[in-house]
């Protein structure tokens, strides 16, 4: 009686946990297999020039006309996500109506499910968080789901979408960085497509061409065309859903899973992108913002007085956005000490 006790137990378990997930993929799954299916035959064999070495050949060095592109982040409530939120859509108001700009209307797009007390702040559009349990406690598996919600749901003039995230701040007036069917990103060193094929290969068979057609980028920025995101983002959620119950993948990927899943989600669609290296400042690796266009404060930054880089070390002076989980950091943060780069003096001034 135990033993058929326990077993039953299993049973539902497993049972539940395999029910859970066919409700998000079906919800999804009517907006990607005929394309998927399309895209896995004619991807073979097909030529397509290469942004990630050099733009599209016909691309004109200046566009006459504006395209405006529509600021969506996908955010939470809590205090962490709020203050960043509030600071990006600080220097987006600053940065919107100035010489250059292309930046259109904006949205934070609020995945908790409830309403918060940023609402008449900032515009927000609240959707729903992954069902209970399915993100394992990786919070940013619900920014795939929170697009597709958004863009299934919402009134959004703009042909374009910038998809950005709280800890971005605008530095200069942003123009719209893709063009046509190119969407334009930023690159990261550390997604490495290539360097990890064995396990690339269990989302991105041989038969959708080689590995090097996923380009070394995440979601975020990325300037994409509407119609565009549509197709990828049902794609991105199962990708990443897929990648986070393999335990092989998600040890190797940890935080950056949902960046790989975006990366082949869009390889998977045939589509390439931009890559601009000047579309964000990440310090204090990046050691200055000059031309730059986004300043990314993911990394924490340590010095001593000196002016030396102590990281991995609490220094003398720090800033580290995880430092300030529960509450917003202070305001008139002391400028870092004399010798530090450029970058991290920059964003002492943005905070």
């Amino acid at each position: 009686m135990a033993r058929a006790t326990t077993l039953t137990l299993v049973l539902t378990s497993l049972g539940f946990f395999f029910l859970t997930y066919n409700m998000v993929t079906t919800v999804v799954r009517y907006r990607t297999m005929s394309s998927e299916r399309s895209i896995s035959s004619n991807l073979v064999g097909q030529s397509i020039v290469d942004p990630v070495v050099e733009k599209p050949r016909n691309a004109p060095e200046e566009r006459k006309e504006r395209h405006p592109f529509h600021v969506a982040l996908t955010a939470t409530d809590s205090p962490y996500s709020k203050w960043q939120s509030r600071i990006m859509y600080y220097w987006y108001k600053k940065m919107k109506h100035l010489p250059g700009s292309e930046m259109g209307t904006f949205t934070r797009i609020l995945h908790s499910g409830r309403p918060d007390n940023l609402m008449d702040e900032i515009p927000t559009f609240i959707v729903d968080p992954l069902p209970k349990g399915l993100d394992r406690g990786y919070v940013v598996l619900n920014r795939p789901w929170a697009f597709v919600q958004w863009l299934e749901k919402a009134s959004i003039e703009e042909e374009y979408i910038l998809m950005a995230e709280p800890d971005h701040i605008f530095l200069n007036p942003l123009p719209n960085l893709s063009y046509q069917d190119y969407p334009a990103a930023f690159p990261f060193f550390y997604i490495q497509p290539k360097e990890n094929e064995n396990i690339i290969r269990k989302y991105f068979p041989e038969e959708n061409g080689p590995v090097s057609n996923i380009d070394p980028i995440g979601n975020s920025p990325v300037i994409i065309r509407k119609d565009l995101l549509e197709k990828i983002a049902p794609t991105w959620v199962n990708v990443s859903v897929r990648m986070k119950n393999d335990n092989e993948t998600d040890i190797t990927f940890g935080w950056v899973l949902e960046m790989y899943a975006y990366a082949v989600a869009s390889a998977l669609h045939g589509v390439q992108h931009i890559l601009r290296k000047d579309f964000m400042s990440q310090p204090p690796w990046d050691l200055e913002t000059k031309k730059k266009f986004i300043l990314h404060y993911t990394y924490g930054c340590d010095y001593n007085m000196k002016g030396e880089l102590t990281y991995g070390k609490i220094g003398e002076w720090r800033f580290d956005k995880r430092s300030h989980t529960s509450k917003p950091p202070p305001k008139n943060i002391s400028l870092p000490p004399p010798g530090v780069p450029e970058s991290v003096v920059c964003l002492s001034c943005h905070i």
